[in-house]
């Protein structure tokens, strides 16, 4: 049961933030609220320390702190500062964490990339009034970028020390 919880929660969180910023370009304080409570939740049941799980914490409250400079000088959303935040949580310090960030940060690049690229196209005039792309064709619209944070998450998640603790468990 633990196992199925590590499998579901973190990955359902990222595919539900990316989907939710693509059509609405929101994100729920919802999901990075349970990404933190389910890791303090789980992670004491896996028998991590509690000097890990502080570690785990601090972490997120450093990603937090970065993202929320770039959310005030506007290169971030507040949605996605909350999730980065959030889902650093579950990787802590190590590298998981930088291999999260960076494939996000490159995810995102050629996300920005695509966009300007499809919004600049005549494709974009006859899309724009579909549901789930109308926001992804408005120029005047920022970036998903809950849909980079979401790809990275689940590129980088086999490596968080939960979902190892997960894997060993079922392979033993």
């Amino acid at each position: 049961m633990l196992e199925a919880a590590i499998f579901v929660i973190f990955p359902f969180c990222m595919v539900f933030a990316a989907v939710s910023d693509l059509v609405s370009m929101t994100i729920a304080n919802r999901v990075s609220l349970l990404l933190v409570a389910a890791f303090a939740v789980l992670a004491p049941l896996t028998g991590m320390g509690w000097a890990e799980i502080g570690l785990h914490f601090a972490a997120g409250a450093a990603v937090l702190a970065v993202t929320f400079v770039l959310f005030a000088i506007g290169g971030m959303g507040g949605g996605d500062a909350k999730l980065m935040a959030a889902s650093a949580v579950w990787f802590g310090f190590g590298l998981g964490l930088v291999n999260y960030l960076v494939v996000a940060a490159l995810a995102g690049g050629l996300l920005t990339v695509a966009l300007v690229l499809f919004r600049s196209s005549g494709l974009s005039l006859l899309v724009g009034n579909h549901l789930l792309l109308r926001h992804v064709a408005d120029s005047k619209a920022g970036i998903p970028y809950g849909i980079a944070l979401g790809f990275g998450g689940l590129l980088a998640y086999a490596e968080s020390p939960l979902m190892q603790w997960a894997i060993a468990r079922l392979a033993a």
